[in-house]
Order: structure tokens, then sequence, then C-alpha cells
């Protein structure tokens, strides 16, 4: 028989790829720029490498595969992906009507992201997401400290609810998220419209690929 799992107390969200369809817009910013820096690498190739690291991760391991990058290079970085970003980004499919589900069984949930939470008010900010989470039930690996995938991020969440870690649910589509997640003793979906399931399969994640699909999975009728 299947597992079941009792209802969430609360659901923590990633950002990039998980409410906002943003992870396309800023790989390609990350593609242009590191061409420039001496690395070639098609958007796939980027996404596979990048996907759910820090910036200074990211600079790390573009260095070992060959870039030549310059020491502001984070700063650069960011003001080149802001940029794409501020001209539109979408929200993920399904992700409001998946909200509005939450709220109608008075689950709580915030978001719990590697990113600056500059980068959080320009993506979610344009889509009325902003004003949702914010202060209150947001969290950045840049004002924490801490940052996927260590469980801070997620544990910090948990505290600031009162919920024990077994009884959150996070909603992820990286490896380094789900990892972080397991880490934690959360469960964890895998979003993974892009193919990228088996990556969080392996961190012990369950695999999905659309919103709508979340509210049967946690028992949710």
């Amino acid at each position: 028989m299947p597992k079941t799992f009792p209802t969430p107390q609360l659901v923590i969200f990633d950002c990039d790829g998980v409410l906002v369809d943003s992870e396309t817009v800023s790989n390609q910013a990350m593609v242009d720029n590191l061409a420039r820096h001496g690395l070639s690498l098609t958007l796939p190739e980027a996404m596979g490498h990048f996907v759910g690291g820090t910036m200074m991760g990211v600079m790390d391991k573009a260095r070992k595969l060959g870039a030549d990058l310059p020491q502001d290079w984070v700063e650069e970085i960011y003001a080149e992906t802001y940029s794409r970003l501020r001209a539109g980004v979408g929200l993920v499919p399904g992700i409001l009507d998946l909200l509005a589900r939450l709220d109608q069984h008075s689950i709580p949930t915030c978001v719990a992201s590697n990113g600056s939470e500059e980068k959080m008010r320009i993506t979610l900010g344009q889509n009325g997401l902003w004003e949702r989470f914010h202060p209150q039930a947001m969290f950045s690996a840049h004002a924490l400290g801490v940052a996927k995938p260590e469980p801070g991020l997620f544990l910090a969440a948990a505290s600031h609810f009162g919920v024990e870690a077994r009884s959150c649910l996070v909603i992820e589509d990286s490896a380094t998220g789900a990892q972080a997640a397991s880490r934690a003793g959360m469960r964890c979906l895998g979003f993974a419209p892009h193919g990228q399931g088996a990556k969080l399969a392996g961190q012990g994640a369950e695999v999905f690929t659309g919103m709508q699909e979340v509210p049967a999975l946690i028992g949710l009728t």
C-alpha cells in the first residue's frame, strides 16, 4: 500500500521555479554572461549545473568549468539577472489555485529561498505574491546566513510558525532544496516540469509535474 501522510501544518515553497517561472530567464542571463567570460554553455547545461545553488557556489563551479570571472562577478551577474527579471516573469501555472486551496484549508504557507529578498521583491512583486509573503513568511538565505542544502532555512521557517519539522511539507524544484528538506526531516514534493525528476528523487523527494497534483498528494479533498 502507498504510504500515507497527515495533512501538513505548514507548506514551505521554494521561490524560483516553484512560485515564479524564473529559472529559464535567470539561467539565460547566466549563459550570456559566462560566454563573455570564456565559458560556453547551453541553457540546459547551465540549469543542470547551477539551479538551486548560491551565487558564490555558482561562481566557484563556473571557474572550475573554465570561466575567467572577475572578483566582482557576483554583483555583475545579479545586476544583469535582475534587469531581465524586471522585464517580466510569470507565475508557475497552477500556483495561485494551489495557494487558494491551502488557504481554504487554513494551512499556513511561506517561502524559503537561497535567493535574496531583492530578487524575490522583483519576481513576486510582479504577481501580487510579495504582499502575501513579506515579511513574516519569507526566509532568505541572504538574510539568515544559511543556505540550502543545509536545513537551516526550513528549520527557521518551522520554528517561526511553531510547527514541528515532521509536520511541514516542502515544495522544491532542485536537488539542493530536496536535500535540505531531507536533512530537516521534512516531507518534500519535487516539482519536475522539465525532466529533472531523477535528481529530485535521488534526494528523497516525491516527484510531480503539475501544481494541480498537490492537493491529492497531501490529502486535501
